[in-house]
């Protein structure tokens, strides 16, 4: 790894904290290490990344099928920039995917195949560090020592995705979803414990295949992350998430779907020099009630630049 200027090595850290925000889109089964970290009001990322899932419905958790055997590959550009909101630190940012899908699942009786590709719903979400974490200007920054961060989010889903009523499988979902999210991060030397929990609401899909209506209820997880910062300004972290509830209805006719789920994984982030970060990811469904378990690798690059870098 080449050799950085103290500030600027603090900078390249930076930049992979914030890469880390952005993930694979998976509804509430996004497993994300450094949600809640600060940095310089101004900065602007763009990240590209590339991720494999493997098993089950890792797009839309919430369909009444059974023993799918999906594989998905997703493309993910995404853009986000910190913001001064009341001198609290906060971050916009916005996810957009194109995936292919390939596979199967059962549904009523029959085994369903579906190969497609194109855009997935888009995710907006704006995140606020409330405590521990104040908007800095660069020169600010370079003084700033972690101890306890307390925040909260809000991410909105677009119904934007490839959709078709004919079909059961689609990469979008015909409907908007609203997951509200607190997290704590604390700061042990090089050692950092976070913890979030959420919540996600969805409107109905009043199109559903073969046009009816599908509602579902608000969808439940808590996530927990033990993170290690090394000297050199790459980090590891282990990851665990989960989530329960988003029982589903379809005309009006209750579905044996509750979720009670687990997953766990890893994550390894460096920075390359002082305006591209990369980032290594991985995740596996340990128990999955409702058998949508899968497995997921994925890369992302991170480009920074603004805020006085």
């Amino acid at each position: 790894m080449p050799s950085l200027r103290p500030r600027a090595f603090g900078i390249a850290v930076l930049g992979c904290w914030a890469l880390t925000e952005l993930a694979v889109p998976a509804s509430a089964q996004d497993i994300e290490p450094r949600a809640y970290s600060n940095a310089p009001v101004g900065v602007n990322f763009l990240i590209a990344g590339y991720a494999l899932t493997q098993g089950g419905l890792s797009f839309d958790s919430a369909l009444p099928a059974t023993n799918p055997e999906l594989t998905t590959t997703n493309a993910i550009l995404a853009y986000a920039r910190v913001l001064d909101i009341a001198g609290m630190s906060a971050k916009f940012d916005v996810i957009a995917p194109i995936t292919d899908l390939s596979g199967s699942v059962d549904f009523d009786g029959q085994r369903v195949q579906r190969d497609i590709s194109g855009l997935a719903d888009p995710k907006f979400r704006l995140s606020v560090n409330f405590f521990g974490a104040p908007a800095l200007s660069m020169k600010e920054f370079a003084g700033f020592k972690q101890d306890l961060i307390v925040g909260a989010s809000l991410q909105v889903s677009a119904p934007a995705g490839q959709y078709d009523a004919s079909r059961l499988v689609n990469l979008g979902t015909n409907r908007w979803s609203f997951k509200s999210e607190l997290g704590v991060s604390q700061a042990l030397g090089r050692w950092t414990l976070e913890g979030t929990a959420a919540v996600t609401l969805y409107t109905d899909n009043d199109d559903f295949y073969q046009h009816r209506t599908r509602s579902q209820d608000p969808l439940y997880s808590v996530q927990a992350h033990v993170i290690y910062g090394f000297r050199s300004g790459v980090w590891g972290s282990l990851d665990g998430t989960y989530f329960a509830g988003g029982r589903t209805t379809l005309d009006g006719m209750l579905n044996n779907d509750l979720q009670q789920n687990w997953r766990v994984g890893g994550t390894l982030a460096f920075p390359i020099d002082v305006r591209n970060s990369l980032k290594l990811y991985g995740s596996s469904g340990v128990s999955a009630r409702t058998g949508n378990s899968f497995d997921l690798l994925g890369i992302a690059w991170q480009y920074r630049w603004g805020g006085g870098l």
